[in-house]
């Protein structure tokens, strides 16, 4: 996996500009902050380390690891809740993903399907061939 970075672009923090790679494509659907009982923590920390934790649960699925993830899309119902939760969110990625950058979008919506989710996560990952 090549990391993209035009000339004279500072590096991002927390995510990547591009990636480039090749291989089996896994896509995992967008995943809410319930565990397998359906229940949801209260804070957006605990409903991202439950995202993660289920995206991952996928992955591993599909015989993935976090570093294959070239893409991750958060829609957020809450954007002051998640810039207040950004150091919780920072220990909790680092945690469970590592020092692996993907390219990432995050968008404030007006809300989601479940109606107690704060915010839900698409992913892509590749798994070189």
């Amino acid at each position: 996996m090549d990391i993209l970075l035009p000339d004279g672009w500072p590096r991002p923090k927390g995510y990547s500009n591009g990636l480039s790679t090749r291989g089996r494509q896994i896509f995992v659907a967008g995943q809410v902050g319930w565990d397998t009982q359906g229940r949801f923590p209260p804070d957006f920390a605990g409903q991202f380390r439950q995202i993660l934790e289920n995206t991952l649960a996928v992955l591993k699925a599909g015989d993935a690891a976090p570093h294959h993830i070239v893409r991750m899309t958060w829609y957020i119902v809450d954007i002051d809740g998640y810039r207040s939760s950004l150091p919780d969110i920072g220990a909790i990625y680092r945690t469970l993903i590592g020092a692996h950058y993907p390219t990432m979008t995050a968008v404030q919506v007006a809300g989601l399907v479940e109606p107690d989710a704060l915010l839900e996560i698409e992913t892509t990952a590749i798994v070189p061939d």
